[in-house]
């Protein structure tokens, strides 16, 4: 596998797929209220930079970073292919999330992500890169259904 990670402006259909299939599964695992994903247009937001991994012509994930201020940083819509899962997609783009993060001089990266049993791979993907539990950040507020994770770069 020759996986490129690029930015991506999300204006092509296979990212939009992948994003639609991406919230359609948050709806489907979380409860109503709890799925804090974003869609395509709020990630075209100037806070948002966005990356796509790709084999050639084919899409095989995706992940962003979200600056929340000069020294922080959130992980979001880090997401797999259905095809592609268990081929260390996530890894790779989480390293590229990872070595950008600490590039642009942040100093902590948190991400959200879900409580429930369907959120245990990327839990413990997170765990694996040294990622712990913290309490709500920025404009979260506690919820049961969530899970929040910071790292120190």
């Amino acid at each position: 596998m020759a996986l490129s990670i690029r930015l991506d402006d999300l204006r092509g259909e296979a990212i939009a797929a992948l994003l639609r299939e991406h919230l359609a599964h948050m709806r489907e695992v979380t409860p109503e209220g709890s799925v804090h994903a974003l869609d395509v247009e709020a990630l075209r937001g100037p806070d948002i930079t966005f990356w796509s991994a790709w084999d050639g012509d084919e899409l095989f994930g995706c992940g962003a970073l979200r600056e929340l201020d000069a020294r922080r940083c959130e992980i979001k819509s880090m997401r797999t292919a259905e095809a592609h899962r268990g081929k260390g997609v996530a890894s790779r783009v989480l390293e590229h999330l990872l070595a950008e993060a600490a590039r642009r001089g942040y100093e902590h990266v948190y991400l959200e992500t879900g409580a429930m049993p369907a959120f245990e791979p990327a839990r413990a993907l997170y765990a694996r890169y040294g990622f712990e539990p913290c309490g709500p950040f920025h404009d979260y507020a506690d919820d049961p259904n969530s899970v929040f994770m910071t790292r120190r770069l």
